[in-house]
Order: C-alpha cells, then sequence, then structure tokens
C-alpha cells in the first residue's frame, strides 16, 4: 500500500518531468516516427513513467533522458509489433504460393483467404494467428496478449466470425477450413 503522504510529492515530481520534457519528446518521436503517431508515443512514455515514477532518476536532467529511453523503447515495441504483423501476412501470402497450381480451385481458396485475412483488424490477425500458427490454446494465447481466457475466446469467437463474413461469397460446399481455428476452446 503507499504511503498517502508521498502521492502530492509523486504528482509534483511527475509534474515537474511532464513540464521538462513534454514538447521535446513529442519533437524526438516525431523525428523517428510518422508525426501522426508522435502523441501516442509520448503518451505511452508518461504512463510507463508514472508506473515506474520510484525508478526515476531524482535529478530532472537525469529523469528526462530517462524518459527519452522509455520514448524509445516505445517506439521500439510498435515496431516489432508492425514487424511480426508484416511477417504473419508475408508467411500467408508464402502459403499461398506454395499451394499447389495443378489444384486450381485449392489456390483460388487460398487467394480468398489470405484477401480475407488482410481486411481483418490487426487484432483479430492477432487471435487468430496465435491460435492456428501458434497453436496455442485459450488460456496460453491470453497470457500472451494480458488479457482473460475467457476474453480471448470472446476475440478469437469474433476474429473467426470476421474471417468468415470475409469469406461469405465463397460456396458453401466448398470444404471449411473453420476447423482448424477450432483450436482455443481449451
Amino acid at each position: 500500500m503507499s504511503n498517502p503522504s508521498r502521492a502530492p510529492d509523486r504528482e509534483a515530481r511527475f509534474s515537474a518531468l511532464y513540464q521538462a520534457a513534454y514538447a521535446d519528446l513529442i519533437r524526438f518521436a516525431r523525428r523517428r516516427a510518422h508525426p501522426s503517431h508522435a502523441e501516442d508515443i509520448v503518451a505511452e512514455a508518461f504512463l510507463v513513467a508514472w508506473r515506474r515514477l520510484d525508478d526515476a532518476p531524482k535529478q530532472l536532467v537525469d529523469a528526462r533522458a530517462w524518459l527519452f529511453g522509455i520514448a524509445r523503447h516505445t517506439m521500439l515495441n510498435a515496431r516489432r509489433g508492425a514487424e511480426r504483423q508484416q511477417a504473419l501476412a508475408v508467411r500467408l501470402a508464402e502459403t499461398v504460393q506454395e499451394a499447389s497450381y495443378g489444384d486450381a480451385e485449392l489456390v483460388a481458396r487460398q487467394v480468398d483467404l489470405a484477401a480475407a485475412w488482410d481486411r481483418l483488424s490487426a487484432v483479430h490477425q492477432e487471435a487468430l494467428a496465435l491460435a492456428v500458427f501458434e497453436d496455442l490454446a485459450a488460456p496460453q494465447a491470453a497470457v500472451v496478449l494480458g488479457i482473460s481466457p475467457v476474453a480471448f475466446r470472446l476475440r478469437f469467437s469474433r476474429a473467426r466470425r470476421a474471417l468468415r463474413a470475409h469469406l461469405g461469397h465463397l460456396p458453401s460446399s466448398a470444404p471449411a477450413h473453420a476447423g482448424t481455428f477450432e483450436r482455443p476452446s481449451a
């Protein structure tokens, strides 16, 4: 439990850090990321700083540098996340290319799947990828995402529904690959 008498000190320290670093941190983020993402990066950096304020250096100039490091790590994490999404899309595209071109119907279904995948939100792609590509059950996928297994099952269900909706133009007689997406029932 935190000491209530320290709360005003903590708030004052955070406020001083915010005042000293916000404008410079925005410029820092704009130079290193797309300008439209700068405010989100800075907001995330200050959220981390608030949570870890006890770890911040005592001198304001050093705390400012510490905050720049947090912002840098925030950008690197976002970049790694985007690279993972891109790698997932590439793997899906490679799977389509590896298909036997002798089976035109199979290739057409895989192309439809790739197009449907591209139309899914990143959240839905991630839920499906954890279940299908990574072969994780709901409890394990939930740990990866930092959510409860029930929340993951709900997210996964919505992702499957969205994928099916994007594949809705397929003939109903076509063999569904939905069974592949049933993994997180554990």
